[in-house]
């Protein structure tokens, strides 16, 4: 048979507060306390868990030269040694990025480029692209990460990086996609199976 206790306010033997109702909140401890809570913190039946729950990276395995369009291959999650994620990740099909769960994402790019040319004649920008949808449909260009090289000073190599805070209120909708852009004949996007050379970072900061 199952008891039930009425109160509004529960004190330990020195006359301290451990739980009180009041209006319809409930305080459990006072200023100052530490409260350990053993099993798992629920809201209406749906877990709580504090901090960063998803962390993933992956990047570009292989080089994109002079190419100018959304970047659907190549791709893979970062296995170098000491690498580690946090939970499941994000997933990626021909490019489009989608999500594990709802909740505000940042996403972190760095783009790595190179021209071979070593004369005077490179010269220009080159570019790594953002782009969003939330209706799984039409994307917009978000975020870039700017490259470039000067035909003053004869550049070879160039990076770029860009950041962008996601809200991804619906898995099914919110997705994020990758493209290069003014890339001239010689310039590539770098990539590599063994190490960081175009990287994409996705880190789950909290609910949306």
């Amino acid at each position: 048979m199952s008891s039930i206790l009425k109160v509004d306010e529960i004190q330990d033997t020195s006359g301290n507060n451990i739980i009180n109702e009041n209006a319809g909140t409930v305080t459990i401890g006072k200023a100052g306390n530490t409260t350990n809570i053993v099993g798992t913190l629920q809201n209406d039946g749906a877990a709580l868990i504090s901090g960063i729950t998803v962390a993933d990276q992956w990047r570009l395995s292989a080089n994109i030269t002079g190419t100018n369009a959304d970047i659907t291959s190549n791709l893979e999650r970062v296995d170098s040694t000491g690498w580690g994620g946090i939970g499941t990740g994000v997933t990626e099909s021909s490019g489009i990025f989608s999500f594990p769960s709802t909740g505000v994402y940042l996403i972190n790019v760095n783009a790595s480029f190179f021209n071979p040319d070593t004369t005077s004649s490179i010269d220009g920008l080159c570019n790594l692209d953002v782009y969003v949808t939330t209706d799984n449909s039409s994307y917009t260009k978000v975020s870039r990460a700017y490259g470039g090289f000067d035909g003053i000073t004869n550049d070879r190599t160039s990076a770029g990086s860009t950041s962008f805070i996601l809200d991804v209120t619906d898995i099914s909708n919110v997705k994020i996609k990758f493209a290069t852009s003014t890339l001239n004949a010689d310039t590539s996007l770098q990539g590599s199976t063994s190490e960081n050379r175009t990287d994409f970072l996705f880190i789950r900061l909290g609910d949306t």
